[in-house]
């Protein structure tokens, strides 16, 4: 049988924007439009996953807030915890071995990024308009 493993995607907002992060060509799915994500190591809680890829991937201290949804992803090889987060310190300065390109944008402009993962639309349908 084979284990799921745990990632987390990172929720940021700025108002009625979202931080959305085009992933890097050595990465998996790459040149996916997608929220940050990152895996969870052996022994770490998610919202200590969440503090750290913020850190590694878009150079934000941020301070993991709570978790809004679950879901699997499309391919069911990780259960995907959503956090929201909110930024604490540090500057936008994305990792080029994991982040192509990461802009903010409002729910309509991120459904129109391509190539995206269908459970984000069901995301920005079901959940976001709760939070």
């Amino acid at each position: 049988m084979t284990r799921i493993l745990d990632a987390v995607v990172i929720v940021l907002r700025d108002g009625a924007r979202v931080l959305a992060v085009r992933r890097a060509a050595g990465v998996a799915r790459p040149h996916h439009w997608s929220l940050p994500t990152g895996r969870v190591e052996p022994g770490e809680t998610h919202a200590r996953t969440v503090e750290r890829e913020a850190r590694e991937e878009l150079g934000l201290d941020v301070r993991a807030v709570a978790c809004v949804w679950e879901c699997a992803t499309d391919d069911a090889s990780f259960e995907l915890h959503w956090w929201s987060a909110a930024i604490v310190g540090g500057a936008l300065a994305p990792d080029p071995a994991e982040v192509a390109e990461a802009r903010w944008v409002t729910v309509e402009e991120y459904l129109g990024l391509t190539p995206g993962f269908p459970v984000h639309r069901e995301f920005f349908e079901k959940v976001w308009p709760t939070l």
